[in-house]
């Protein structure tokens, strides 16, 4: 292991984890003890170290989801729950160029750039400078900066990218931005948006159908996490229920009428 990269150091004994970045020379200080980064890196993945308490802690190479879901963060982000479904729905891959809009803390900016590859893209659009310097400051903590095109721009002003492989939407009127979104987005090719309310999936869906996207799909995910404890496996007291809506659609030159397609998906479960 080496400078700069992110650790899990987990308790078993308590059931804690801190998420850490490895510098030279850096303690950590948690309220377990005091471990020192040297320690950590000689140990390396898998391996133990003891605090200055006392309190044996496992070195865990941390998944991109528990990275994501500690973001520093001064808006909402995009869960790890949803950010999974998103992407594969989006079939973002090696080589991809994605847009976002509406980068927050940089969550899903992250997800994304894991994604592309150093061949691939993420163009992210944020309006308020200091969520975008946030999320900035995060993905070149992750060092993923190199696939990531930052653009301080209001959605409003339009997009500059055209025939893009996924197009991803994380603001409050996706429906306002929905014709450029679809000018940005190649035939074929699918688009997500994530709102929290009914109210919001209704004006999306109508845009979504009306700007000639087409394969329309809703829906909401929610995760409850299971307490591993042999011999009294229960369900965690609390959950991250609901956090958005997810809606997913695909470019269809010419569109389809939505009466039809409805139509069709009615014909399609009828007994």
């Amino acid at each position: 292991m080496r400078a700069g990269d992110m650790v899990l150091l987990y308790s078993p004994r308590r059931g804690k984890s801190f998420l850490v970045q490895l510098e030279e020379g850096k303690r950590f200080h948690t309220h377990l003890g005091v471990v020192e980064a040297a320690e950590v890196m000689a140990a390396g993945p898998g391996g133990k170290v003891m605090t200055s308490k006392g309190e044996e802690l496992l070195v865990i190479i941390p998944p991109l989801s528990e990275v994501v879901r500690r973001a520093p963060r001064r808006t909402q982000i995009v869960f790890p729950k949803d950010a999974s479904y998103v992407v594969l729905n989006l079939d973002v891959r090696p080589g991809s160029r994605v847009l976002e809009c509406g980068c927050g803390s940089g969550a899903m900016t992250a997800v994304l750039a894991s994604l592309v590859g150093d061949e691939g893209k993420v163009y992210s659009y944020e309006r308020r400078e200091e969520f975008l310097e946030l999320a900035r400051s995060f993905v070149e903590r992750l060092g993923l900066s190199s696939r990531v095109e930052f653009k301080l721009r209001d959605a409003s002003e339009g997009f500059d990218e055209r025939g893009l492989d996924a197009v991803f939407l994380d603001l409050p009127d996706p429906w306002n931005h929905m014709e450029a979104a679809v000018t940005s987005l190649a035939p074929g090719k699918a688009m997500g948006v994530l709102v929290p309310t009914f109210l919001q999936v209704e004006r999306t869906l109508e845009a979504m159908r009306a700007f000639g996207l087409s394969y329309v799909r809703i829906c909401e995910i929610l995760l409850r996490e299971i307490k591993p404890n042999p011999g009294r496996v229960r369900p965690e007291d609390r959950m991250v229920a609901h956090t958005g809506y997810l809606l997913f659609g695909h470019r269809v030159l010419g569109g389809v009428h939505p009466t039809e397609e409805v139509e069709a998906q009615e014909e399609e479960v009828s007994p």
